[in-house]
């Protein structure tokens, strides 16, 4: 099996939200890294004109050169829209194992809840939002991303978000009005083992959205997690669900 990890955040983050994931893979004697993705994390502060130019297919070339230099195949674990990056690099065979936490719907998902449809209906409210990058709101993160983390932590990890690339947003939100497909991924190439885990919780990413995901792949586990959300990396317990992402990975 092997013994490197590679995670692959979402949007608005940075490898920092793998803290408490790190920590525990790493004691059970995995290697971890959590890179930024372009603009993201360290760059947070001057990535917005950066991100104002980048989608789905820039951070994809990223991290398949980042694998394909590491010396042996890697475990690929993505949340969000990582997820998304990491069942793409999958389809390469770039994966010994695929752990998906949290997902964004890939190309071809319906959103299928009110809620879900509702926020891509907001997107659209702001303009041209695919020409430039957006900053995170602090009231709409406690909302959709946030909300099972106490008060306290909920401004202490919005203040590590960084602006998101509207690109990117608009590839994942309307992907069927994306020429490009790129958020699309060849799931019949995937042939590594697949966990798949959702908060039941998580108010942007519907646990029948995450199912959907799931069930293109046959060798595929689903965890439905009842008291966590869609930013169960850091939420109370997240060293717990890292404990049992271990134990499925040996």
């Amino acid at each position: 099996m092997s013994q490197t990890i590679v995670m692959i955040h979402g949007a608005n983050c940075g490898g920092w939200c793998f803290g408490v994931f790190a920590k525990v893979f790493e004691a059970n004697g995995f290697t971890c890294h959590a890179p930024d993705l372009i603009g993201h994390g360290a760059e947070k502060e001057t990535g917005r004109g950066t991100l104002a130019n980048v989608g789905i297919a820039d951070f994809r070339a990223q991290m398949t050169t980042f694998v394909k230099l590491l010396p042996e195949k890697p475990i690929l674990l993505g949340h969000s829209m990582g997820a998304v990056i990491a069942q793409q690099l999958a389809s390469e065979d770039l994966a010994e194992k695929l752990v998906l936490v949290s997902p964004a719907p890939r190309a071809g998902i319906l959103p299928p809840t009110a809620a879900e449809k509702q926020l891509c209906q907001d997107l659209m409210t702001i303009g041209d939002f695919w020409t430039r990058a957006i900053d995170p709101n602090f009231e709409l993160a406690c909302h959709y991303t946030l909300n099972l983390l106490p008060q306290d932590a909920q401004r202490r990890v919005f203040d590590e978000f960084g602006p998101e690339s509207g690109r990117a947003l608009f590839e994942f939100f309307f992907w069927m009005f994306d020429q490009t497909v790129a958020t699309e991924v060849d799931t019949s190439a995937v042939t590594c083992p697949v966990l798949c885990l959702s908060g039941a919780e998580d108010h942007i990413v519907s646990l029948q959205s995450a199912k959907a995901t799931a069930e293109a792949y046959r060798q595929a586990e689903f965890w439905a997690l009842q008291t966590h959300a869609h930013m169960l990396l850091v939420e109370p317990g997240a060293d717990k669900i890292a404990e049992c992402i271990g134990g499925w990975l040996a």
